[in-house]
Parts: C-alpha cells; structure tokens; sequence
C-alpha cells in the first residue's frame, strides 16, 4: 500500500513484526531530515563522491513530493553545513553548483505543488551564482501556499544560538527591550527558523545512513523532537523508507516532559 493510502485511508493496519495496530499514520507538520551517506552511496559503487551528490539530489525530489502529499507542513533538509566546507574543494564546488541545477529542472513542479522554498543558514557567503538560484527559487515559489521546502544551507546550530544571543544582547544594550523580557519565544523569534512560527520545531528528525547524532543541525530546536535512525543511505531513501519512519513516528508517545494520560 502506497505512503498516501496510509495516510488518506481509515482501515486499520497491522505493523510488520509488531501487535501494535494503527488507525492510520501520525504526519508530522515539520519533518526534518539529515540526508547523510552520499559519498559512501558512490564509493560502494566505485564511483565518485560527486555522483552520490547527483544521486542524492533526486531523492531529494522524491522525498519532496512525497512529504508534500502526505501533508507535512514543513520539510526542512540538511543541505550543507558551515563545517562542509572543509571537504576536498571539487567536491565542494560541486555542491556549491548543485542548487543551480536542482532548481532549474524542479521549481516548475514545485510551483505545480503548491511547495515554496525557503532557507535557513548564510546565504549571503555562498557563491553568486548559487546565491541567485536559491533566491530565484524563493521568489518564483513566493507565492505558494502549500508545503514549505526549507533547505539549512551553510548553517551551523551554533553559530545560530550565538547570533540569536547577540541579537537580543544590542536590543538590551540599546534600550529596545529589557533583559528580564528575554524568554523562550523572544530567543526563538530571533533564530533563523523564526518565519515558522509555531512550526520552528521538528516534530520528527531522520538521519541517514546510520549515524545517530544531531551535527549541529537545529540543536535549539529539536528539545523535544523525535528521531529516527536508519541504516539506509540517503540516495536509497525512497518511499518505503519514509513509510517507515512515519510509522515509528506513529508509534511514539510524545509527552514534552508530561505524564501521560
């Protein structure tokens, strides 16, 4: 049964290798995910990193239309970090030439999805001709109202806590506001994911490719996200895979510190 099946239809569904049956799948409103594996996709093909990268970046068009129809609000992936810049510099101009490329074949059917691009991270320190297809695509998708495709580009979670504390720190300094004002929402509103609103917050993480750690990817956040580990390489991320974790993610009980009822 296909992932919009679950989703739309309201027959009860019994998990492989477990008791535990469903009503229907729990969709997340924002999905976050760490797309992880895409050199070690290629090098156990004998091929180069590069072409992991390629590969990758047509999972990430499946997953998009995937996560859009089953109606997840918020799809927000791991795209290139402040620390990726450290890799092998031809590995990193191909990144850096991907968006180019990706926007040009995809903005048409993300406009036909009703899906708008956004973005978190410094876009300003990327390459001109990367900085214009990114912000192309958030203007030619400006106006749509659908799912939000938001894309962490040269971001770094750090980086963004202090900025956010550096932020609220002048406004202090400057008369704007008063230190006893500074709370949760007023940091939150000052982070990058700010523009979500109340859907900042990942309701559900997936890593691929077997690692189990956060790479500084929206450590504020994910306070209270769920996460999903999978063996499985980010180019092999399909819609089985994503079928999974929702329904790992159907399964949880999210108390947010809570006892449950």
């Amino acid at each position: 049964m296909s992932l919009l099946a679950k989703v739309f239809s309201h027959k009860k569904k019994h998990l492989v290798g477990h008791h535990l049956v469903l009503n229907e799948l729990k969709i997340p409103k924002h999905l976050a995910i760490i797309m992880d594996g895409n050199g070690r996709w290629a090098k156990k093909r004998h091929m180069p990193r590069v072409a992991g990268h390629k590969q990758g970046m047509e999972t990430v068009k499946t997953v998009t239309k995937l996560a859009s129809s089953a109606g997840v609000s918020v799809l927000t992936l791991y795209a290139f970090s402040t620390e990726n810049w450290s890799r092998p510099k031809d590995e990193v101009s191909f990144l850096m030439k991907l968006p180019v490329t990706f926007f040009d074949t995809f903005v048409p059917e993300l406009i036909e999805q009703n899906v708008r691009v956004e973005t978190i991270g410094d876009i300003n320190a990327l390459p001109e001709a990367t900085k214009k297809a990114v912000y192309d695509a958030k203007e030619q998708t400006s106006q749509n109202t659908g799912m939000v495709l938001n894309f962490a580009l040269n971001y770094g979670g750090q980086k963004e806590i202090v900025d956010a504390a550096a932020v609220l720190a002048k406004k202090v300094q400057e008369g704007e506001m008063a230190a006893e004002d500074i709370n949760p929402a007023a940091f939150a509103a000052e982070l990058t994911t700010g523009f979500l609103g109340d859907l900042a917050d990942p309701d559900l993480i997936i890593r691929t490719s077997g690692e189990e750690r956060l790479s500084n990817f929206l450590p504020y956040q994910a306070a209270y996200s769920e996460f999903y580990f999978t063996p499985v390489l980010w180019p092999d991320f399909d819609q089985e895979q994503l079928e999974l974790a929702l329904e790992s993610f159907t399964k949880r009980d999210r108390r947010f510190g809570k006892v449950s009822s």
